[in-house]
């Protein structure tokens, strides 16, 4: 019998690549949505979370949950307006599917839900951050800190519930790694700020097996969603650089033309520290890509 995975958050930049792969893998996959999208065969389920709306038993039928859903961090400026819609967001997102499995019989057999390296702060140190470290103590620190609790609360039911703090995602579709990659197309590749922050990332492949390992191995864990081998800006921008045959010569942006255009935001991309991939190694996950190179040849092989 063909299992069956829900994905909240499904039509974004990962869950629509954890999509084609769950298909490819033969299972069938359906789209917690706001809306029908008529665009697409994946059968979409309906849900409100403003107003904590959905049918129980529409979700009853999955074996599997991956819960990506949450507004955008960098969206639009951190407004408190806008600080309270990305973590409701998130928040109340799991609340109603804890609602909703609490009143159907049929329980998944495992739950995946996305979290954020956010959760160890916005810092720079020499610190390597595991999966044993506190949560930080600023805006995203706090906001990932209430999304892993919401999940916790899930454990009552007896199902696995694995929650993945995922670092930057690479992928050629979108994202973070399109920006980064615009001015070094144009030949201005440069370090923002020292240069010297890290960039914890991981290929898009990867970080869709890893939703997977979790869910087809039952397991009941927080990892780390980062490539083993990060680089600081500098080197990260640089690598981009060679990839593309760009040159890389010009001196770094300065912080404060950063945070003159992003505010608060601008702690994104000049404050950053290593976070340690080795418990999901361990555990027996295995990267396709171990390297900030290869990972972005492979992105960049149709270009």
């Amino acid at each position: 019998m063909t299992e069956k995975v829900l994905i909240s958050g499904g039509t974004g930049l990962l869950g629509s690549r954890l999509t084609e792969i769950l298909i490819k893998k033969g299972y069938h996959v359906a789209h917690l949505s706001r809306s029908k999208n008529k665009s697409t065969a994946i059968e979409t389920i309906v849900w409100d979370v403003n107003q904590m709306q959905l049918d129980p038993k529409s979700i009853e039928k999955y074996d599997y949950i991956i819960h990506l859903a949450g507004a955008g961090i960098v969206d639009e400026a951190w407004t408190e307006k806008r600080k309270k819609t990305i973590i409701d967001s998130r928040v109340n997102s799991t609340n109603l599917l804890k609602q909703a499995i609490a009143v159907n019989q049929k329980k998944p057999k495992a739950f995946v839900a996305a979290s954020a390296i956010g959760f160890y702060g916005i810092i720079t140190s020499e610190h390597i951050y595991t999966e044993n470290d506190q949560a930080g103590k600023d805006f995203l620190a706090s906001t990932c800190e209430l999304w892993e609790q919401s999940s916790e609360e899930l454990k009552g039911f007896g199902f696995p519930i694995s929650k993945i703090r995922i670092g930057l995602v690479l992928s050629k579709h979108g994202g973070a790694l399109k920006e980064i990659a615009k001015p070094v197309k144009f030949g201005l590749g440069a370090a923002l700020g020292s240069g010297k922050q890290y960039m914890p990332w991981i290929h898009i492949d990867d970080l869709c097996q890893l939703f997977i390992y979790c869910f087809e191995n039952q397991k009941s864990a927080v990892f780390n969603g980062v490539a083993p081998n990060q680089m600081n800006n500098k080197e990260f921008t640089k690598t981009l650089a060679k990839v593309l045959g760009k040159p890389f010569f010009l001196p770094n942006v300065p912080s404060f033309v950063l945070k003159l255009i992003l505010g608060d935001r601008a702690q994104l991309v000049l404050e950053g520290s290593r976070i340690s991939a080795e418990k999901v190694k361990k555990d027996g996950f295995a990267y396709q890509f171990e390297d900030l190179e290869t990972a972005l040849k492979d992105i960049y092989k149709a270009n």
